[in-house]
């Protein structure tokens, strides 16, 4: 099934130069980093890669999310925090690569059966959630 957004409300652009080797930066200078392939991949490890920027807004998109479904509960999202675990890996006898996620979700001020209620909830809001949902495999966890 394709989402599709009813109404754009921001545009984020970013140019790579060097794939997973070089320098991405997005248009308004915000973000500008080097990219380098992880030790793990056979890189020399000194710069960031797409699966931690990947992490990185699934996390923060995922806490908004939640934060808003806690909100709207009237349940204390205070202290909470998300963190993703973006893996990457060969598919169809090593002819691709794909991503797995791993969201683990703390909610430390909630009983943990409504935290899971929450979650759940925050999984349908969010956007990453929605983007990736069919497409690969996505964990949610307590912690």
């Amino acid at each position: 099934m394709t989402i599709a957004v009813e109404k754009v409300l921001y545009t984020a652009r970013a140019t790579a130069q060097g794939g997973r080797d070089g320098h991405t930066a997005s248009d308004d200078g915000k973000l500008d980093v080097t990219v380098a392939p992880p030790k793990e991949m056979g890189g020399n490890g000194e710069g960031t890669n797409p699966e931690q920027l990947f992490a990185a807004g699934f996390a923060s998109c995922f806490h908004s999310a939640l934060k808003l479904v806690a909100r709207k509960a009237k349940q204390n999202s205070d202290d909470s925090t998300v963190t993703a675990a973006v893996g990457i890996g060969p598919i169809n006898g090593g002819a691709g690569y794909g991503l797995e996620v791993e969201l683990v979700v703390a909610l430390p001020n909630v009983e943990r059966a409504v935290a899971e209620q929450l979650i759940e909830k925050a999984h349908h809001v969010c956007p990453y959630s929605n983007a990736t949902r069919g497409n690969i495999k996505v964990a949610l966890t307590v912690a």
